[in-house]
């Protein structure tokens, strides 16, 4: 499948260095040009000055839940591509759930 986005949390950046990845996290700080989401652990996250500054993407909030668009980079950070945000009450735990089943049957969403 070409251009496919895995979903991930902070587990398997790793695996991802370099690829394309969706995740969803809690937004914990912001700083400048980066922030930091609780995504099954922390992952720092680069923002996008350019859609920043078009307002073509979302305005990241500390204690919202976002799902982030981006690649995955050598230093395990995610450069972002989009966000969409999903508010501040999002299951949590089904989202998890969702990134389990998506590698446990791998060749149903992505091969």
């Amino acid at each position: 499948m070409a251009d496919a986005t895995p979903r991930i949390n902070a587990s398997y950046l790793e695996s991802f260095a370099n690829r394309n990845v969706r995740l969803v996290g809690k937004v914990k700080e912001l700083r400048g040009d980066t922030a930091t989401l609780d995504a099954g652990g922390l992952v720092t996250v680069i923002l996008n000055r350019k859609l920043m500054y078009e307002r073509q993407d979302c305005h990241l909030q500390v204690g919202r839940a976002f799902e982030i668009i981006g690649k995955v980079t050598n230093e395990l950070s995610v450069k972002v591509m989009a966000t969409t945000d999903l508010g501040d009450n999002i299951d949590y735990n089904a989202a998890e759930a969702v990134v389990d089943a998506t590698h446990r049957y791998k060749d149903i969403f992505y091969e």
